[in-house]
């Protein structure tokens, strides 16, 4: 219980936030204490009847299963190296990055029935390191190794042919690149402004924090320039684990 409590707690703050209502909500379904179809998203209820609370239990929820269990790994890795490494005492502009892509989930599923948004969620969350990580080596299944920038498109592949759900996995990479392109392509690169700017209220109430360190030495974790990219080799289904060369 000591090591399941240390690694707990070494999940960065809003990670942790997200698998814990994540899990805890889909269990519950599990064993009976909340009925499944309360918690789904449906618009028409949520209108007429008022059912405000649906396009948040959408989020959270979701059918335990195998493939569950993969979402939440890709959600505590790839979610979890983001809030470490590029948001890195900008907790604001993290959790702004995660209501941006819940927001365009909610969006898409106005005209495509969506009745839960983990789906699109989590490839939208790994699309967005692995555009910040284009050169990093990542290693798939059946020991396959290719650049991060391609990993999405593998699982897009891999659920359509495995689970039949390419059509969720195609929104969440759709999603990834509007946020991507808002927030680095179209500010960085093409000199435009920055639509997702993150608002005052949400900085007031997550200020920035400065990492600690010793003066003069650049944090541990954060993204390399990208004329110097980092390479790195993968973990299991397309992690990213240590530097070449690196014990």
């Amino acid at each position: 219980m000591s090591d399941f409590s240390s690694w707990y707690n070494s999940i960065p703050r809003f990670t942790r936030y997200y698998l814990t209502a994540t899990v805890g909500l889909s269990v519950a379904e599990k064993i009976g204490l909340v009925s499944r179809y309360a918690l789904l998203l449906n618009w028409p209820l949520v209108i007429s009847h008022f059912n405000i609370w649906r396009p948040i239990t959408a989020l959270f929820y979701y059918p335990t299963s195998f493939h569950f269990l993969m979402n939440c790994f890709f959600m505590y890795n790839y979610s979890s190296r983001l809030e470490k490494e590029h948001y890195l005492g900008s907790p604001s502009d993290f959790v702004y990055m995660l209501l941006f892509n819940w927001i365009c989930c909610l969006g898409v599923s106005l005209f495509v029935p969506l009745p839960v948004l983990m789906d699109p969620m989590v490839l939208s969350v790994l699309y967005i390191w692995c555009q910040l990580n284009k050169e990093i080596i990542v290693t798939f299944w059946f020991g396959s190794r290719f650049k991060a920038m391609y990993l999405p498109w593998v699982l897009f592949a891999f659920n359509v042919l495995l689970s039949n759900g390419g059509m969720l996995s195609l929104f969440g990479i759709l999603i990834g690149h509007l946020y991507f392109f808002l927030k680095f392509t179209y500010p960085l690169e093409l000199n435009g402004s920055d639509f997702l700017k993150t608002p005052q209220f949400i900085k007031n109430y997550l200020p920035d924090v400065r990492p600690s360190g010793v003066f003069g030495f650049a944090p541990e974790g954060r993204t390399t320039q990208h004329n110097e990219p980092q390479r790195r080799t993968g973990t299991l289904f397309g992690g990213a684990g240590h530097r070449l060369g690196n014990n």
